[in-house]
């Protein structure tokens, strides 16, 4: 069964550009075929943990021999690459803060990006592990213009994405809504115009 993840990460709940349009976007994937379950996460009601070195080692230490106390530490990393792993299509809410992503959006990027979990290191290099899924960057911004070179949200996110296997990436941005009063409603018609699932 197909499978969206979203993933929410404005401060706002009421009045939150990108909650309106991933509202608008889940909806419009479940419609045309490209999900059949949907989970949730809000990480502004449950915010990641922030790494500690007691995370980093438990990372470090081989899975049979981890304490479980080091089990407890990676207990809520576990859980939300397993999210990831079971999600074929994944959407992500991406308010631009200070011209980057939000800090919890952040937390949960490093939670999730772990060596021989979701990435491992080859001769040839890098290989990400999250292969054969889509995800989707709804991004909102008041000023800063999306895909611009002060806009440090979108590169590190397709960037990181990529590294964990997921190369597939689509944006659908309403940017500069400060001076730009049609940017929510070409980012609607852009999710509108998206086509059947093949």
């Amino acid at each position: 069964m197909s499978h969206i993840l979203r993933i929410d990460s404005s401060a706002r709940s009421a009045g939150s550009t990108t909650r309106q349009l991933t509202d608008r976007l889940v909806t419009r994937l479940v419609e045309q075929g490209y999900g059949a379950a949907v989970t949730q996460r809000d990480l502004s009601v449950t915010p990641p943990a922030l790494l500690t070195e007691a995370w980093v080692g438990a990372n470090f230490t081989d899975e049979a021999e981890r304490s479980d106390a080091q089990k407890d530490a990676l207990a809520a990393s576990d859980e939300l690459i397993a999210e990831l792993e079971a999600a074929s299509t994944i959407v992500i809410g991406v308010p631009v803060y200070n011209f980057a992503i939000p800090a919890a959006l952040k937390a949960w990027i490093d939670l999730i990006a772990r060596a021989r979990r979701t990435f491992r290191y080859t001769e040839s290099g890098p290989e990400g592990l999250l292969k054969g899924k889509k995800a989707y960057l709804v991004v909102a911004s008041g000023g800063v213009p999306v895909g611009s070179d002060y806009d440090f949200a979108t590169g590190y996110l397709r960037h990181v994405l990529g590294f964990v296997g997921i190369t597939d990436v689509s944006i659908i941005e309403a940017g500069q809504q400060m001076m730009d009063g049609e940017a929510v409603s070409r980012a609607t018609a852009a999710i509108e115009e998206l086509k059947q699932a093949a």
